[in-house]
């Protein structure tokens, strides 16, 4: 059995895809950007914009009664790997004591190319799955 929510933005029914899904012991956090109220936020801010995607995959959390200390596992989508001190500052900075397994990875581009950071995650909690 799974559990799917939605953050209601547009194209998640165009790209078929939900928010979070628990799933077993596991909830998986799609990729999340420095989106709020549907705009982009801290534009060109590595730093800021990885705060608000981090942001994002809490509010995905939350709804299931998790938060970030429950994270064993984050992906990173960097679109100047350059920069990697900005945006490992943030994580560091939301994770804290929790320290989940993490890669950071190159990309070319993002589906904006305003945007500089995707987070994806994954958290653990028994039985989340229903």
């Amino acid at each position: 059995m799974t559990r799917k929510i939605s953050s209601d933005a547009p194209w998640e029914p165009v790209v078929g895809y939900s928010r979070a899904v628990a799933a077993g012991d596991f909830v998986f956090v799609s990729g999340c950007t420095a989106t709020a109220g549907g705009e982009l936020v801290h534009e060109g801010d590595a730093g800021g914009q990885t705060e608000q995607a981090i942001a994002n995959v809490a509010s995905a959390l939350a709804r299931f009664g998790l938060s970030l200390a429950d994270v064993v596992r984050t992906r990173l989508y960097v679109t100047d790997i350059a920069r990697w001190q900005e945006y490992g500052r943030a994580h560091g900075a939301a994770f804290g004591e929790a320290m989940p397994a993490t890669s950071m990875i190159g990309v070319a581009a993002l589906v904006d190319p305003r945007m500089l950071v995707e987070v994806e995650a994954v958290a653990y909690h028994p039985g989340i799955g229903g």
